[in-house]
């Protein structure tokens, strides 16, 4: 009896089904005004939907930056930040201790600001754990509306429906070379409008214009990667507005990549979630004397 008990645990695991999955929200210090660069708001309310829709699973949170006690981070399934970036991202001083936990196979999802990292080494980590990064003089930061109408076969778009939302969504990010193990799951032809500005570092420049304007490719804006190590990453330029997470289909594809990160089973419909109200959006914005 007991080793069909292990066979059937060792197949569930092998399967992708056995939900007991830690998952490690690390959130950096809220940032820009109120309603903006919610992290610590984003991150309690991705962490209540986690848990409450994805069976099993284990949502923690650490404020406030990287854990005091890191060890927080050995059993994760996978690790969600949600923080700013640029020369002091929160990981910079801790790149070979995600390193090692990605080749370990521990997911990793970055999302809106900690997408942008200085380019070079942090950045090639980047392309490693997640397939991309926001580089300076190359990407780009505008607000416009995305529209999104039509989703890859990939369990992080399961159950996700059309959709048209404005965020300062990142374009023209910079991607690994070899894209093959890329899914770009929402992606979208920015509008002309979005490079009006002069050249900048995060405002424009001639990549963009030439990939936009002439060539006329779309932009992912949220994309998934499968690594060599097994492990997996999600990478997702939007989340400066906090209203944004009370879009059902914006947090779906949200929830379902931190669940596929982990290496869950994502149902068929995607991981449900209530829809948070004005009210309770409100309550988990930073408080502005």
């Amino acid at each position: 009896m007991k080793r069909i008990l292990k066979i059937t645990l060792l197949l569930a695991f092998l399967s992708g089904s056995l939900l007991a999955q830690k998952i490690v929200f690390i959130a950096g210090p809220d940032s820009h005004g109120k309603g903006e660069h919610e992290h610590h708001g984003g991150s309690t309310l991705l962490v209540k939907a986690i848990n409450e829709g994805l069976p099993g699973a284990n949502a923690v949170l650490a404020r406030n930056g990287w854990p005091k006690d890191s060890t927080i981070l050995n059993d994760a399934a996978a690790i969600v930040i949600y923080a700013d970036g640029g020369g002091d991202h929160l990981l910079i001083p801790h790149l070979a201790e995600i390193d090692r936990l990605t080749k370990k196979g521990v997911g990793l999802v970055m999302l809106h600001f900690s997408l942008e990292v200085p380019e070079g080494k942090v950045g090639n980590y980047f392309k490693d754990w997640i397939g991309g990064y926001f580089e300076i003089n190359w990407s780009v930061n505008p607000v416009w509306e995305a529209a999104f109408s039509s989703f890859p076969d990939h369990p992080v778009a399961n159950g996700v429906k059309p959709f048209s939302i404005q965020d300062e969504w990142y374009y023209h990010m910079r991607f690994a070379d070899d894209t093959k193990s890329i899914t770009p799951i929402l992606q979208a032809l920015p509008p002309e409008s979005t490079l009006k500005g002069k050249d900048g570092t995060h405002s424009n420049n001639p990549a963009v214009r030439e990939a936009v304007l002439t060539k006329k490719e779309l932009q992912p804006v949220a994309w998934a990667l499968e690594r060599p190590d097994g492990g997996r990453g999600f990478g997702f330029s939007g989340g400066h507005m906090h209203k944004n997470w009370g879009n059902d289909n914006f947090r779906k594809v949200v929830l379902n990549a931190i669940a596929w990160t982990a290496r869950a089973q994502v149902p068929k419909e995607g991981i449900p979630s209530t829809t948070p109200t004005e009210a309770d959006l409100n309550a988990l914005t930073k408080k502005v004397e």
